[in-house]
């Protein structure tokens, strides 16, 4: 099921391969495409000259566009063995396909462009390499001096910031804020992350952990060694947390050692009800703490998600008889109505898919921190939980959601792995009279927020008391006790040693999750890198209760002696076809590439001795020699040898005991001498058959490749004539760019609705207008022969009296006449103006 690439001899770059189908993703963007040509050795930078305070800003040169090669990755010149020490890291960016990977020799980050060849694609005489990179490949230098070693690098979701983490220092690296750029180094803005609460000494306090929230761009969780779980936000202040969790766990009975209860590695939730809002902690110890709920401040967050958990608090919560039950629910409540306003408005906001979260926190109250977490084992026999537990220290920790299921899994410096499932919903809890510090701005606006978070002694003690039901009938009991402020409790899947050896010091045990098989997670160690895939889950797989994980090494370093890892950076990388890629960085500089092909690994084959298995079944009698033959004679019982040597062959007794011999010896070797002949002889004609079988065969399979090997040359010349049609298509589509419309830009939405005006009036409107002018031209023509002709009849006499009384118009009348007449005037006026500009318009589509 896998593929490993060791890493060859540096060698120099080959040429670019034929083209190929590769991942959708592009290495590189055309909007970010620069010139890959290496930068002049005068202007590299060493080891020597990146110590100093600053940096000096380099010349720009003019970009030059040059074709990219592509190589292996594990052959890339950023992968030679490096003359610094070890450190590092290694970060993958899913969006634009492209491996961070720092460099301590350099101080530096280089960013390669990857793409992903179809596995399945065959290439004659030809290495098949899945995972190619680009060179060159860019530098990314940070503006300043960091002036500490980097351990650990990690991106952001969006890939425009990356964390370089050192054991007393933080900083951020902005990858598309340029200072300054010379050909493939680049300077980019860096700036440090609370240099006031971490001093930089060795003596001062340390990071234990640093990693982006998932569901935030800007924020980032930092866990130090003065047991405080800070959130930071790039977007408001890097000297001072948004967010402060102080950690202050209470044991009974195991106070006494202060050394063992301090914090470790912590992980996020994932999407399931409360568990996107809930960061787990583990100790030194193997306690699991849990706070909950912690949201950064601005983020964003499904609102079909958040209408999901408010639904569920409302109908299992509120509704309850239990006065401790329907106190939490209020407080849930209130704190999802507070940092979610549009829960409130859900008629007036139903056009958005997300919602963002507002900053609240509760004056009077401070979250609690939950645990530890016991197991269900514990609460049912207490000597299954201490023949269970792990020896050594924890080391690392990892939280995977898996269908319905959270899985908690716990590295041991032993060289063990815990895996346990939450047996119940995480939920929120709070504990009351201890206030809040907040920090708000002159609106009242909520800036930053500090808080104790205290565990509940009673927790531990209250959840022994509290066994889940596995049959289902006390349903409405179940679902009072989530809410009854107790932790939820561990229900243990598995204990999976890895068998490392013994070491002085307790080994170091990474663990990384798939991104395509939530079943399935790697765990790096100084022996090697181990696969292990769970086949049981109590929620989502409850048929396989008997069926353990599985183990399957993925490579092996040699040196299983040692403690330390083996393993600066490693990345998991899910590709468009299905597979995985591991790519992983040594403290050496060396790069390894892994291909894990399918989406799961098959079920553990588990033989049993007792039971016959295929080959042992009875074959049939008509090919197959039996097995009684193979096994030979049954050898006759013979007398004791002191018997036979009183016995004389010239004897009585001595002849008979010979004859006796004789027919025995006839009985058992001759009659199955005569079996083994009759048996071959028909074996023989069995294997004729068998060999005629097989000739007719392997004549089908010759006339099945010459049939290939006819077609082969005839689907070259349908490819040479597809390769043609799309050169002539090419040109065809060069051509019709030269026309005159080619350029033109689509119609908007308003250019659309002019357009069907314009039509319309072309069809019915315009020719109504158009008969309408000439009715009202002639009309008025008539008026005006009128007018003249009824003025020259009316004209009198000067001897003659008018006659008042007998006009046919009167004067107001005639006014009104002008006056419409004058309107219409002006009417054809505008009408013949719209015509011209219609006409216009028609003349310029047609053309």
């Amino acid at each position: 099921m896998t593929r490993i690439t060791a890493p060859p001899p540096p060698s120099s770059p080959p040429g670019s391969p034929p083209p190929i189908r590769h991942s959708p993703a592009p290495s590189t963007p055309p909007s970010r495409r620069r010139g890959r040509h290496s930068p002049s050795p005068s202007l590299a930078l060493t080891p020597s000259s990146a110590s100093t305070s600053s940096r000096t800003k380099l010349r720009p040169t003019p970009k030059r566009y040059a074709p990219a090669q592509w190589v292996p990755l594990n052959s890339h010149p950023a992968f030679s063995r490096r003359d610094g020490g070890s450190g590092g890291g290694a970060a993958w960016d899913a969006t634009a396909s492209r491996l961070y990977a720092w460099d301590p020799s350099a101080c530096g980050a280089h960013r390669i462009g990857v793409r992903i060849r179809d596995p399945e694609a065959e290439s004659d005489g030809v290495v098949d390499v899945t995972v190619e990179a680009a060179v060159p490949s860019e530098m990314l230098m940070p503006e300043t001096d960091l002036g500490y070693m980097v351990t650990h690098i990690t991106l952001n979701t969006d890939g425009s910031s990356l964390l370089l983490v050192g054991s007393h220092n933080l900083s951020v690296l902005y990858v598309h804020e340029r200072v300054s750029e010379d050909g493939n180094t680049i300077i980019c803005r860096t700036v440090s992350i609370a240099s006031q609460i971490l001093p930089g000494n060795s003596d001062g306090i340390k990071v234990l952990q640093a990693s982006w929230h998932p569901f935030s761009n800007n924020h980032f969780a930092v866990l130090t060694s003065d047991a405080v779980l800070r959130l930071f936000d790039l977007s408001s202040n890097l000297e001072q947390p948004e967010q402060e969790f102080y950690l202050q766990p209470i044991l009974p009975g195991k106070c006494e050692n202060a050394s063992a209860i301090c914090p470790v590695t912590f992980s996020y939730g994932s999407d399931h009800l409360w568990d996107r809002f809930s960061v787990f902690i583990l100790f030194s110890d193997g306690s699991i703490f849990v706070l909950c709920p912690i949201v950064p401040f601005g983020c964003d967050y499904s609102k079909k998600h958040i209408q999901e958990i408010y639904e569920d608090v409302n109908a299992f919560g509120l509704k309850s008889s239990n006065p401790n039950v329907v106190t939490n629910s209020h407080l849930a409540t209130a704190w999802l109505e507070a940092t979610f306003p549009d829960l409130l408005h859900q008629s007036t906001d139903t056009n958005f898919l997300m919602s963002k979260a507002h900053a609240y926190a509760p004056i009077d109250d401070s979250i609690t921190l939950q645990g530890p977490l016991c197991r269900v084992c514990e609460e049912s026999n207490e000597s299954v939980a201490k023949s269970s537990t792990c020896e050594g220290k924890a080391v690392g920790f990892m939280y995977s959601s898996v269908g319905k299921d959270s899985v908690l899994v716990t590295a041991w410096g032993s060289g063990q792995l815990q895996i346990d499932a939450l047996a119940d919903e995480i939920q929120p809890q709070w504990n009351i009279g201890i206030p809040s510090r907040l920090n708000v701005d002159s609106y009242g606006q909520i800036k930053s927020v500090a808080m104790i978070c205290d565990s509940n002694s009673q927790d531990p003690l209250a959840l022994r008391s509290h066994r889940p039901s596995s049959t289902g009938s006390n349903v409405k009991s179940n679902i009072e006790a989530v809410w009854m402020g107790h932790s939820p409790p561990l229900l243990r899947l598995a204990i999976v040693d890895l068998a490392l050896p013994k070491t002085p010091n307790d080994s170091s045990l990474s663990l990384f999750p798939d991104p395509l098989v939530p079943e399935r997670f790697y765990c790096a160690h100084g022996g090697g890198l181990d696969m292990v895939t769970l086949h049981f889950l109590p929620f989502s797989y409850p048929e396989m209760a008997s069926t353990p994980p599985s183990v399957h090494p993925v490579l092996t370093t040699g040196n299983s002696e040692t403690s330390s890892p083996f393993l600066s950076g490693f990345v998991t990388i899910a590709d468009a076809y299905g597979h995985v890629q591991l790519v992983g960085i040594t403290c050496l500089g060396e790069c390894f590439v892994v291909e894990m092909k399918g989406w799961k690994e098959p079920t553990p084959l588990q033989l049993d001795i007792d039971s016959k298995s295929i080959k042992d079944m009875e074959p049939p009698a008509t090919g197959m020699i039996s097995k009684e033959l193979i096994a030979g004679p049954d050898p006759p019982i013979l007398p004791s040898s002191s018997s036979l040597k009183s016995l004389t062959p010239d004897s009585i007794d001595g002849k008979s005991t010979l004859h006796h011999y004789i027919k025995v010896f006839h009985e058992y070797y001759v009659e199955y001498g005569h079996k083994v002949f009759i048996e071959l002889k028909e074996h023989a004609d069995y294997l004729k058959t068998e060999m005629e079988d097989k000739q007719k065969r392997l004549e089908a399979v010759k006339k099945s490749l010459l049939s290939i090997e006819a077609k082969d040359g005839e689907i070259n010349k349908r490819i040479d004539r597809a390769f043609k049609v799309y050169e002539l298509l090419e040109k065809r589509i060069d051509s019709f760019k030269m026309l005159p419309a080619a350029n033109k830009k689509p119609l908007s939405q308003a250019e659309q609705e002019f357009k069907s005006q314009l039509d319309r009036f072309a069809d019915v409107e315009l020719d109504a207008l158009r008969s309408s002018i000439a009715a009202l031209s002639a009309r008025m023509k008539r008026f005006a022969q009128h007018s003249m002709g009824g003025a020259a009849g009316a004209a009198v006499t000067p001897w003659q009296a008018p006659k008042t009384g007998r006009s046919h118009v009167s004067e107001s009348q005639m006014s009104l006449l002008k006056s419409s007449l004058e309107k219409l005037s002006l009417l054809n006026e505008e009408n013949n103006l719209k015509l011209r500009l219609i006409e216009h318009e028609l003349k310029n589509q047609e053309q």
